[in-house]
């Protein structure tokens, strides 16, 4: 609600009518990925050891964070289609700005003719690259807070990427150059848009910096 609000109104501010829409959108997940039987993003707050194990009791998995205490940990399988898609391209094509899968989207399970919530979460960056190969989009600009993705990140030997290949994106993912919880879901995301044509093309760049990501004066960017 915020976020279309914000648009809206900033839209209104410089003279523009242009409906804005939020689409709740649920995303299928097979209930066979292996990301159910080795859970591992992190939510929710910390807690207490006696919380952490009022959670297990439930059946939940939780890991202990060296300093900082308890969190639940839980599965984050890959998208495999996203129901609402149709509802989005008509939106679309009648000129609204469409805000959808929101935090990656609801994952559901189908079961017949239902829909049913999974217990896990689906990383916005891998469904926003999903939605726009379904929408046939050219690019997908990802956001972050930094403005070009990095080699080394955070010690002397620090190096910025103007550009990457799908190919040596996978190199660098298997030397475990980005952190799983920040910068390695985006690049997972970009290797998977920029891989499914050669007409692709990921930027990863800071929010500060996306006019100028887009317009190819800065971020890095990733290719077939």
């Amino acid at each position: 609600y915020d976020l279309q609000n914000e648009i809206r109104t900033e839209l209104l501010n410089r003279g523009i009518y242009k409906p804005v829409s939020t689409i709740i959108t649920q995303v299928r997940v097979d209930p066979f990925d292996t990301a159910f039987s080795y859970p591992k993003k992190l939510i929710g707050r910390y807690m207490t050891e006696e919380e952490a194990k009022a959670e297990e009791k439930k059946g939940n998995h939780v890991e202990f964070e060296e300093g900082k205490g308890y969190r639940r940990i839980i599965a984050a399988p890959r998208p495999m289609e996203i129901y609402e898609l149709d509802a989005i391209k008509t939106l679309m094509d009648a000129g609204q700005i469409v805000i959808a899968a929101g935090g990656g989207g609801i994952p559901v399970l189908q079961q017949g003719t239902r829909l049913k919530g999974a217990s896990a979460v689906i990383e916005k960056d891998v469904t926003s690259a999903c939605l726009a190969e379904e929408l046939g989009a050219d690019i997908l600009l990802l956001l972050t807070g930094v403005e070009k993705v990095c080699l080394n990140f955070g010690t002397p030997d620090e190096k910025q990427l103007d550009s990457m290949t799908v190919e040596e994106a996978v190199k660098y993912i298997d030397e475990k150059q980005f952190s799983s919880g920040a910068m390695l879901p985006k690049v997972e995301a970009a290797v998977s848009f920029a891989s499914s044509s050669p007409a692709h093309k990921a930027i990863i760049t800071s929010i500060n910096t996306a006019i100028d990501g887009i317009t190819g004066k800065t971020g890095t960017v990733i290719t077939c």
